[in-house]
């Protein structure tokens, strides 16, 4: 249950950030569904809802219990992978150029995170491995960098992509060129399934509090883009096949338009690759900063763990919560979450004990516990062999 109310803090805390650049979950499957639903029988809702639900509370539970540990940067394309072209310029090169540079910030300047890359050179790898390497590493952030094209040379300006239904026909365009790269790959019909519109809302549904964390990232990206004077397309979603197959918030980064003159000579220059690679770093440490806060304060909310007790003989302290002459259920939830206590009557009077252990230092750890729970008058109690003894004497008895 501890996890389930971390997961729900933590997509509170995403959920107020993603407010600050404007992306509607609302509508984001809405028309899509409505397109769908009309023609599907009622055995395929039934048989997808079902598979949604099994997947959700297996999965979204919230697997990263800890602080952010491991990056993975995806540039786009490479090898006889050009991806789109400019006048003197290929995506495959630009992508990884910003990629690097990304990776060598976060490694000079976050020292406590791994980073790691689906490639440091001009080789190709298939959109399957591209997602293995990111969820084998059980990376906490994947990082997918490219460069956008348009049949017109007038589109311009940097957009962030997380996984969802298109809601405009140049975002199926663009996740159709990015996702044609498995006609490149061999096998690709046994190694890739078509995404319908009904597998994706599944998979967005069932990747639900990554997507909230994808799209704070995405929004805190398209921030810092703007701060250094690139235009604004802002946060979209898209059926790309490598963040579709990502276990862990992801972004997909059109970096900018090859397909515009100027656009592509921006982008074609090493200073302004640099530019990229540092407000994508920006966004990056904002975005790790805030999910660490985080987590640091779901770690101190936890209980502390006992070990096991051993009472032959052995001096055993407990905190006694209260007494009362009432009988009270010992379960956690009549004792503000507080589990395994333990309750003895003395007389008349029923006492409840907390946080057996033979350990002094873990006694005072689980008290504090206990206070900072609303325990305020609880105190330390010491037994041997279920008797009551003297605390002092107690303590000197451990620690011998």
């Amino acid at each position: 249950m501890n996890m389930y109310l971390d997961c729900i803090m933590l997509n509170l805390f995403y959920c107020n950030c993603q407010n600050r650049h404007k992306v509607n979950l609302k509508t984001m499957f809405s028309e899509k569904m409505k397109g769908i639903t009309a023609d599907f029988t009622s055995k395929r809702l039934l048989g997808v809802f079902l598979v949604m639900g099994l997947v959700f509370f297996q999965t979204n539970s919230f697997s990263q219990q800890s602080k952010f540990k491991t990056v993975v940067i995806d540039a786009g394309h490479g090898g006889h992978d050009d991806g789109c072209s400019g006048k003197g310029s290929k995506e495959k090169t630009i992508a990884l150029s910003i990629a690097l540079k990304l990776g060598k910030m976060i490694e000079a300047k976050n020292k406590d995170v791994s980073v790691l890359y689906t490639r440091k050179t001009d080789k190709f790898v298939t959109l399957d491995n591209r997602a293995k390497i990111a969820n084998n590493k059980k990376a906490d952030l994947f990082i997918c960098i490219h460069a956008n094209a348009n049949k017109k040379s007038t589109p311009s300006g940097s957009e962030t992509y997380v996984l969802g239904l298109h809601k405009t026909d140049d975002q199926k365009e663009i996740a159709n060129r990015e996702n044609a790269v498995i006609e490149l790959e061999e096998n690709s019909k046994a190694n890739y399934q078509q995404i319908t519109p009904e597998k994706l809302i599944a998979r967005t549904m069932q990747l639900s509090a990554y997507l909230n964390q994808s799209i704070s990232f995405a929004g805190e990206i398209q921030k810092e883009f703007k701060k250094i004077g690139r235009k604004d397309r802002g946060v979209k979603q898209a059926g790309f096949v490598v963040l579709y197959k990502t276990t862990m918030p992801s972004v997909l980064i059109e970096t900018g338009f090859l397909s515009n003159p100027t656009e592509n000579t921006f982008l074609k220059k090493s200073e302004n690759q640099t530019k990229m690679a540092k407000a994508i770093y920006n966004a990056f440490n904002t975005y790790k900063t805030k999910r660490d806060k985080i987590y640091n304060e779901i770690a101190k909310s936890k209980a502390p763990v006992t070990k096991k007790v051993t009472t032959a003989g052995k001096p055993v302290f407990k905190i006694q919560l209260a007494s009362s002459t009432n009988r009270i259920e010992p379960k956690s939830y009549n004792f503000k979450g507080l589990k395994e206590v333990e309750i003895k009557q003395d007389g008349k009077y029923y006492r409840y004990y907390y946080g057996a252990t033979n350990s002094y230092s873990q006694i005072k750890t689980s008290l504090a516990y206990a206070k900072k729970k609303g325990y305020k008058d609880a105190f330390l109690l010491a037994f041997v062999d279920g008797k009551r003894v003297d605390l002092q004497e107690a303590i000197k008895k451990a620690s011998k």
